[in-house]
């Protein structure tokens, strides 16, 4: 049954109209982003999650936008054991992670495969941004060697967890570090670099780029919108990348997308 079915009856039907029947669940977690006049039915939005059969144990309220270079949101417990650690499976894979101390997306599931599935093993993957290691460990376990940049100590300290807990610690090598700065530092050349940039860091491109071997590959994650393509590909192709596809993995906010560029170097 429908979370708006199961809440008919219980919450005035012009209220209804503003609750979404969808959730993000993250692990045996749900998060929810209830507006104001919702705020009043709470505990029972919560119970009727809760009960989905999704095996949730912990209802939370998105309080907050992600905000700072750490991409973390403020929550509120609705209903359920309070623990904000879960573990979440992925195409196979489990991540250890608490929504409360570190960033986390489920829904690019799909392209984190994608991604993993053209690399060829032995491949040196450069990834910037890596958090708690969803693209990190599929790289990993198609052979790739990673060197996965993060800032956040603590989302360091999950993906080394979690690459233990799929078995691909040995691919995997972590630097606790501003991928802005350590990336200046690097010396070494990489097949394929893979970059879930955070909002507002399309910078970091240009940094990687001299790092990748000639004839490698980049995917670059950005939040676009759409007149801003054709000549987001422009400038691209000015630095000497061919655009092999462009394409949407995600509406962000009215009007913008989270965009995927698989790039070629010349």
């Amino acid at each position: 049954m429908r979370l708006k079915e199961k809440l008919q009856g219980v919450v005035p039907e012009e209220c209804l109209a503003e609750l979404s029947d969808g959730f993000h669940v993250i692990g045996d977690i749900a998060i929810l982003s209830l507006a104001p006049e919702l705020m009043a039915y709470k505990k029972e939005i919560a119970e009727a999650v809760l009960s989905s059969g999704k095996s949730i144990h912990t209802v939370l309220n998105k309080t907050t936008k992600l905000q700072g270079e750490r991409r973390l949101a403020g929550f509120d417990l609705l209903a359920g054991c309070g623990n904000t650690v879960t573990t979440h499976k992925e195409f196979g894979f489990l991540y250890r992670l608490d929504v409360a101390k570190v960033f986390f997306n489920s829904h690019l599931g799909y392209e984190r495969m994608r991604v993993a599935a053209k690399v060829v093993a032995g491949e040196d993957v450069l990834l910037p941004f890596s958090g708690v290691g969803p693209f990190a460990v599929p790289l990993a376990a198609y052979g790739a060697h990673v060197l996965a940049l993060e800032k956040s100590r603590e989302a360091c300290l999950y993906l080394a967890e979690n690459a233990r807990l799929n078995r691909v610690e040995r691919m995997i090598a972590i630097v606790n570090a501003d991928a802005f700065q350590m990336a200046k530092l690097l010396r070494k050349d990489f097949h394929r670099a893979v970059i879930p940039a955070p909002y507002g860091a399309d910078g970091i491109l240009e940094i990687v780029l001299p790092l990748v071997k000639s004839r490698g590959s980049l995917h670059l994650y950005t939040f676009k919108k759409l007149h801003q393509i054709e000549p987001l590909k422009k400038s691209y192709q000015d630095l000497g990348l061919e655009v092999m596809q462009a394409r949407r993995c995600g509406n962000i906010a009215p009007g913008v997308c989270r965009w995927v560029f698989d790039l070629a170097k010349s």
